[in-house]
């Protein structure tokens, strides 16, 4: 159960914005700052816990193949919205050490002592900076496409620019939906118009806002805050055989620096398929067991 302390959090669905669907419930933490971090559920009540870290961009809300998949493994998973996203109070000019603060607030309001955390694309380098920086709570780290730093000397891109090729793709993908593409772009299923909870999903991730996508962007490209020669814990990589969107370099370069990784390739892209979500939570589990 959750517990008191600096950290506010409501135990209750926050009316409006699930819309009366079957989306889960969005529940809130507030920082001691007065910032809002907006976060779900999956998975058993008493599972094990573990923190995942959303891609860019995604939200708090997740497809139907991994909630199941995340209902069958086991664990209890906390998916949050990072700032900028689902009405997580935005934080420009956050890096991605920031994270860390984020998650230590989340997961004393649950009265998590011990956790894993996972983070794909995008999120793996705040779920990496988290086993870094917070190794005394953390029993494992999984990795699901990441991507590693920016070179030395890159220079974060403008924000205003930046802006129009985020809206420039975000009306491109919603473009697709409204022509009947589905969900997950390229993906196979049903056309995501006729389904009010993946509307629901595209809407929070595509449409409401763009500054988390942007100030993700932005974070991604400054140094990360951290040194991946710091992580003790045990780290999992999984890396897709075709991924279209990160460079096979990228996860070459975490498995050079990550101390101990344990590196895994999956026949696919840039998402695994739910049976490598399957190999990913025995991989976890056999490292929590202790």
């Amino acid at each position: 159960m959750p517990r008191e302390g600096p950290f506010q959090e409501l135990c209750a669905p926050l009316v409006g914005l699930d819309g009366g669907m079957a989306n889960p419930e969005t529940f809130e933490v507030v920082r001691a700052d007065g910032a809002v971090l907006r976060y779900c559920l999956y998975g058993p009540e008493g599972g094990y816990p573990v923190v995942s870290h959303n891609g860019t961009p995604s939200s708090r809300w997740k497809w139907p193949a991994l909630v199941e998949s995340m209902g069958r493994s086991g664990f209890r998973h906390l998916v949050y919205d990072r700032p900028g996203y689902g009405g997580s109070t935005r934080r420009a000019g956050r890096t991605v050490v920031d994270a860390v603060e984020d998650v230590r607030a989340l997961v004393d309001a649950q009265g998590w002592e011990r956790f894993a955390v996972s983070g794909g694309s995008g999120g793996a380098p705040h779920a990496l900076a988290c086993a870094a920086l917070l190794g005394d709570r953390i029993s494992a780290c999984v990795v699901i496409s990441g991507v590693k730093p920016a070179e030395e000397g890159t220079a974060a891109p403008e924000e205003a620019k930046l802006r129009e090729q985020v809206a420039a793709v975000a009306a491109e993908i919603m473009g697709g939906i409204e022509e009947g593409a589905p969900e997950l772009p390229g993906g196979p299923g049903p056309a995501a118009r006729d389904d009010p909870e993946a509307m629901a999903r595209l809407r929070v991730t595509f449409t409401d806002s763009t500054d988390g996508w942007v100030d993700d962007s932005v974070a991604l490209a400054r140094p990360w805050g951290f040194e991946l020669s710091k992580i003790k814990v045990p780290v999992g990589l999984w890396r897709g055989t075709s991924d279209a969107n990160i460079p096979s370099e990228d996860a070459d370069y975490l498995l050079e620096h990550i101390p101990g990784v344990q590196g895994h390739v999956f026949t696919g892209g840039h998402l695994p398929a739910p049976a490598v979500y399957e190999e990913i939570y025995d991989w976890l589990k056999g490292q929590v067991a202790g």
